[in-house]
């Protein structure tokens, strides 16, 4: 094998494998967001593990992309729940439009060091919704914070976790009229 032959093998294999470094990377990404918490990303589980006696208050926080036609709210702005224990809260959103309009949320919890404890076990966000025209609908969210969040030293001593969400049109590259 010549030289000029091995060099380019060894830069044709370094081209695919930098692409499928690429490729990949969202995933990977968002697997370790999944399993650290970074920035605030929740965990998704099936079943709370049970109360511990421990207090700690949930503020639900929701927003709406300005090309989405959606009124979007929490119909409590806040609760108080028992960490490790099971617990539900409803959002409001209604279509503002005379179209069908498709949208999908995005969340995070802050501080983020509670991210890695907070964990949705249903949710709206982890599909598409689509509203009818003026239709209004109730979106629940079933939940829980996990009692580990008791030990961690980053994270023993909040008192409060924000729950937010963002709705963001299916389709962002057209604005919804």
């Amino acid at each position: 094998m010549t030289r000029n032959l091995r060099t380019a093998l060894l830069a044709g294999l370094g081209v695919c494998t930098m692409t499928g470094v690429g490729f990949a990377s969202v995933p990977l990404y968002r697997m370790f967001c999944e399993a650290t918490g970074l920035n605030g990303t929740t965990q998704r589980g099936l079943r709370a593990p049970g109360t511990t006696g421990q207090k700690v208050t949930v503020a639900f926080d929701s927003n709406v992309s300005s090309k989405l036609p959606w009124k979007f709210e929490p119909e409590r702005r806040a609760d108080t729940i028992d960490v490790g224990g099971r617990d539900m809260a409803f959002f409001k959103a209604k279509n503002l439009s005379d179209k069908p309009v498709t949208g999908t949320a995005t969340f995070n919890v802050t501080p983020a060091a509670a991210g890695k404890y907070f964990t949705k076990i249903q949710c709206f966000c982890f599909t598409q919704q689509t509203l009818q025209p003026g239709e209004e609908v109730r979106m629940p969210v079933i939940f829980y914070v996990d009692p580990a969040m008791l030990s961690d030293p980053d994270a023993k001593d909040i008192q409060e976790i924000t729950l937010s969400y963002t709705f963001y049109p299916v389709d962002s590259g057209k604005a919804a009229s």
